[in-house]
């Protein structure tokens, strides 16, 4: 059960999706589906590389400017 859907409201969902877009359509539409979570898991993992490194941007200057002070 995933958040108050059960197996026979999937199945209906499924049915209803499958008489809207056709059986043809449906392996496009789960590809084209698939391909957007990859590309939001990929652009979420590359924001905390850029934030990863920004922090050690920032330590590393910070460093530097307490040498340059002491």
């Amino acid at each position: 059960m995933i958040g108050g859907i059960g197996i026979p409201e999937l199945l209906i969902i499924l049915v209803i999706v499958l008489l809207i877009f056709g059986a043809n359509k449906l392996p496009q539409i789960g590809q084209n589906v698939g391909k957007a979570i990859k590309n939001f898991k990929g652009s979420v993992a590359e924001d905390k590389v850029e934030d990863q490194s920004a922090r050690t941007e920032k330590i590393e200057d910070q460093a530097k400017r307490e040498k340059t002070e002491a």
